[in-house]
This record gives C-alpha cells, structure tokens and sequence, in this order.
C-alpha cells in the first residue's frame, strides 16, 4: 500500500494506493509546519485518514508546503513515522509536486496557483531552478491570499466600486478591528484571507475584480514565470484553485505577455497519483 499526500495551506490530500489497484482518498485542513505545530498534521492524520488504512503501509510519498528546510522535513517525517513506523517516507516540497503532476517526465516550467503562489524549472526529472518567494506577508502574488489582501484592504478604505462595497458588506459585515484580528491574531490567516477568492470569481464580470485578478496573475507571471530565462521556449503549466477557476483570465495574461500555457488542473494529487502507480509492487 502507498499513501501519497498533498499537504498546501488550505488542504490536505491523500490518496491511498492500495495492492490490487484501487484507490481511496481522504482530505483534511492543510499543514504548513513554518506555521503550525507538528500535533496538527498528527490529528488529521487521526480524524481523516486512520480509519481508511486497512493494511500496511509500504511507501509515503508526502509533498507539502513548508517542508523545504531540514528541520521542518523532520517535523513531518517523524510524525508520520509515529503511525507508519514500516513505511519508507519520501518528504518533497509542494513544487515537485506541481511539476511531477503536471509534467510527468517532460521538461517544463511548474507553477502554483492556490492559497499561495510559487513556481519551478523541471527537467523531467527534477526541480532544477527555484525564483525564491517570500511568503504571503512579503509576496505571494497571484495567489489568492494575495487577492483577498488586496481587496479587504480597498473594502476597509472604501476604494472599491460603491455597489460591489455594499454587496461584499451584505456578506461579509465585517469590521475593521475584526479584520484585523483574524489576520495579525487568529490561525490560519493566510486561509482566511484566500476565502474571499469565492467573493471575487462570483463577481468577475465586475470590472473591479476581473482587474484585481488580472494584475495578481501579471504580477506573477512577471516576477516568476519571466524570470526563467527560457520561458518563452517552455511549456508553462499551472495547478491550484485559483489558476483553475480563474483560468480564462489567467491564459489571457499569458497571451498577453507571450507566455504558452499548457495544463491547468486544480490540484496536482490527479496527476501525482498516477505518476506514482508504478511504484505499486
């Protein structure tokens, strides 16, 4: 049996290869250990996945964000340890994830579209070049932490369209206070933050949001994707919320600045599952 994970900042995906070929899957909230403790991947693990391993677990593949640094691929390592002590772990960052998902075993450029935002060179084989991020505090453009920022931010100076101020004010009667409590206080900003995504895509036929969209993904496009020096020679692929469902504005972007876009898909455990069934015995 394999477990392959997809750990990003608002969800976890598992899915469990079992011997005889079929699959199961199991989701969670998502797990960034530069943020949250090593007990909040251990109970997801306990309320969404336990019940539904009926064997024993071989390999684990675990693809998250945040697992870059030895300390942190040690958190995760030895968590999963603790109720798979058999299994052979492999901890890889989210973007090999992107790129073994959406490339396979072609060379191409991987990007990340979700929560956060992030992209990689891929040889086919491996992620040869990074353009470093700075997280969604610094960064993140594209990303839909980035977006809902950039829009609680015009909603608490009121320098959103009248009409679309009051519809968001209808749904979301927040305060200022609140905002900023939710963000500078509470967990999860970041996801907090990408929720009003929805908000956004509900009403993208507002010249407003179709713009906000727009700008965040000309922004990563220029400050990632362009700065591969062979990107106009590359395949460009995407995966994540956001790139899905804002996939018409995002390949209008790209025609727009030169850049092929080839696969989007909302996330790359599709993809990484099916890269990963010739590791079934």
């Amino acid at each position: 049996m394999i477990l392959i994970a997809d750990s990003g900042g608002s969800k976890l995906d598992w899915r469990i290869l079992h011997d005889d070929g079929s699959i199961d899957q199991a989701n969670g909230p998502g797990f960034n250990p530069y943020y949250q403790p090593a007990s909040d991947l251990a109970q997801s693990i306990t309320e969404n996945l336990s019940a539904k391993v009926n064997g024993n677990v071989e390999k684990i593949f675990f693809y998250g964000a945040g697992v870059s640094s030895p300390n942190n691929e040690q958190i995760v390592r030895n968590t999963l340890a603790e109720f798979f002590p058999k299994a052979t772990i492999e901890i890889q960052w989210d973007l090999l994830a992107a790129a073994r998902s959406l490339c396979g075993h072609e060379e191409g450029i991987a990007c990340i579209l979700g929560t956060g935002s992030n992209s990689c060179l891929y040889d086919g084989v491996k992620v040869v070049y990074n353009v470093p991020t700075v997280g969604w505090i610094l960064g993140d453009e594209g990303g839909g932490a980035y977006m809902g920022k950039r829009l609680l931010i015009d909603y608490i100076q009121k320098e959103m369209p009248e009409e679309l101020w009051k519809q968001f004010n209808a749904r979301f009667p927040l305060q200022r206070e609140e905002i900023l409590e939710r963000v500078y206080q509470k967990e999860r900003p970041s996801t907090f933050l990408g929720s009003f995504t929805r908000f956004v895509f509900q009403h993208l036929k507002d010249p407003y949001c179709y713009q906000l969209v727009y700008s965040g993904f000309n922004d990563f496009c220029k400050k990632y994707v362009m700065k591969y020096d062979t990107f106009k020679n590359k395949k460009v692929h995407f995966t994540g919320s956001v790139a899905f469902y804002f996939s018409d504005v995002l390949r209008q972007v790209g025609n727009d600045l030169g850049i092929t876009i080839k696969n989007i898909s909302e996330s790359p455990i599709a993809g990484l599952t099916l890269y990963h069934q010739k590791d079934l015995k």
